[in-house]
């Protein structure tokens, strides 16, 4: 796991570290230009001509020492300043200094910028980690001008951020124009904006650069859970998804018998409305759950029944037959909500939530409760993992989708990971907010964040029927034992890591056919 870090998190690691006295703030800066530098010439080795855009604080100051590391290796710079010298940090100005002994400093200003002759780089070093107010005046105008450079096709390099997002939410401050970078070479740890919201696309590839804060960093994860997010990046996300999954490894497939690995009960909808719950049911089976059954009414069973084999598929046409089937002591994890059926969603989700069981709800099982939240949320246990996207998540939770939607005035900003710790937090269990970006967050404040970003980027995942795959992931992994969090987390990362498996063409059906491929990765 990776820690996802805020810039407060950043700034105190800084600081441990500097009051070590194992190592100088000059020292820090000096690396950190360094990493740029290298990213450069490794990406760009043939750009002659760089102009770098330093601004009043610590980035400025790394784009001074990114300057001065350039002209070294002979390449043309222009470095262009706003602000006033004598206002700059004692290390930021050491390294201004140290660049007037080398070149000039040209003022950064709309006008200059637009008479200065085009360079093969831009290196934007305006604002950093920390940013906490919308650019304004001069500074708009001028990150402006660096965005629709950008856009007509001059490589921008962003010093830690592209200038002008918030790097603890992954939005644009006060809606200003922000330069789609090619690269972004980022310190330490990524930060939560690097992997939500616009950060992603802004930043183009990122970078991280190691500048020797590890053992401040590490002391850090000593800080309470809830302060932290985690980056999912690889599964199995925490020790106990192995121990669960371990058994799916081929020299392992003897251990125990079907009920040892869990049943899976997915409930469907009627005539018509099947296919999303088959979906589900077939990745819940293909994740590893050791029977998986489908509840449908009398009306689609033979619709079910001309489509499935390996699957179980039992009559419940009501609340009441559900009440009877959950008898079964056998029966271990439930799934309600894909192509569940409002009406039948509000009948079914109320007993199958009183069983204490674990409940994964999607769609129709948290749409059908738009009208009336609180009757769902009053329900859940910790048990639970709600799989919303935007739409569902709205409907649950609309003063906190609202405040994702409206303007970030100043940073830090609310984010997507504050919102689904937040709503974690009213549910009183697991959240899964879907999106490229998703997150997951329990009521506790533990929050992590998978990304299909970068190279985890998984464009194909934007088709029918892939959320009630991801819905049937999550419900086998609970099968198996994980708790909720990590069902979800890994359910994430092995979601995607289908769809990667895959490539182009991909249609919901071959999601779940991957799965072994991608557990054998992992597993074997």
């Amino acid at each position: 796991m990776t820690e996802l870090l805020t810039a407060t998190q950043m700034r105190e690691i800084e600081q441990r570290a500097m009051d070590s006295g194992a190592i100088s703030g000059l020292a820090l800066m000096e690396r950190a230009g360094q990493g740029v530098a290298d990213a450069i010439l490794d990406t760009w080795p043939d750009a002659g001509r760089v102009s770098i855009l330093c601004g009043p604080g610590n980035n400025g100051g790394d784009g001074f020492v990114i300057a001065r590391l350039l002209a070294g290796q002979g390449r043309d710079v222009t470095v262009w300043f706003y602000g006033d010298a004598d206002r700059l940090s004692a290390d930021a100005r050491r390294n201004h200094d140290r660049w007037l002994a080398m070149g000039q400093v040209r003022p950064l200003d709309p006008a200059s910028l637009a008479d200065a002759p085009a360079p093969d780089l831009w290196v934007d070093a305006v604002f950093g980690t920390g940013l906490t107010r919308p650019p304004a005046g001069v500074l708009a105008d001028v990150l402006g001008a660096l965005a629709a450079r950008a856009d007509a096709g001059v490589p921008v390099v962003a010093v830690d951020a592209p200038s002008g997002l918030c790097l603890d939410s992954g939005r644009r401050l006060g809606g200003r124009a922000v330069a789609r970078c090619a690269l972004t070479v980022a310190f330490d740890s990524p930060k939560i904006g690097h992997m939500i919201g616009d950060g992603p696309e802004q930043c183009g590839h990122l970078v991280i650069h190691d500048i020797g804060l590890r053992p401040w960093r590490e002391a850090l994860d000593g800080a309470p859970r809830p302060a932290l997010c985690r980056l999912v990046t690889r599964a199995p996300l925490v020790p106990d998804s192995r121990a669960a999954l371990a058994p799916l490894a081929l020299s392992d497939k003897g251990a125990g018998h079907k009920f040892t690995h869990g049943h899976a009960l997915v409930l469907s909808g009627g005539f018509g409305r099947t296919g999303a719950a088959r979906l589900a049911a077939r990745a819940a089976l293909r994740t590893g759950a050791g029977l998986v059954t489908l509840g449908a009414p009398g009306s689609a069973q033979l619709e079910i029944a001309s489509q499935i084999t390996a699957l179980m598929l039992i009559r419940i046409n009501t609340a009441d037959d559900l009440a009877a089937r959950l008898t079964d002591p056998r029966l271990s994890v439930l799934c309600l909500g894909p192509g569940l059926g409002p009406e039948r969603a509000r009948d079914l989700v109320p007993e199958a939530l009183r069983s204490e069981r674990p409940v994964v709800l999607d769609a129709d099982a948290l749409s059908a409760f738009a009208q009336a939240p609180d009757d769902l949320l009053s329900a859940l246990h910790g048990g639970c993992v709600l799989t919303p996207h935007g739409g569902e998540f709205a409907r649950l939770f609309p003063d906190l989708a609202a405040r994702l939607t409206e303007d970030a005035a100043q940073g830090p900003a609310f984010s997507k990971v504050d919102a689904a710790r937040a709503a974690a937090a009213r549910a009183g269990c697991t959240v899964l907010l879907k999106g490229a970006d998703t997150v997951i967050a329990d009521p506790d404040g533990q929050a992590s964040v998978h990304a299909a970003a970068y190279e985890r980027a998984a464009p194909w995942l934007a088709t029918a029927g892939s959320g009630d795959v991801l819905a049937g992931i999550i419900t086998g992994l609970l099968a198996r034992g994980l708790s909720p969090h990590a069902a979800a987390a890994t359910g994430a990362w092995l979601h995607v890591g289908c769809a990667r498996a895959f490539g182009p063409g991909l249609i919901a059906e071959d999601l779940p056919e991957m799965l072994p491929q991608v557990l054998r990765q992992v597993l074997v």
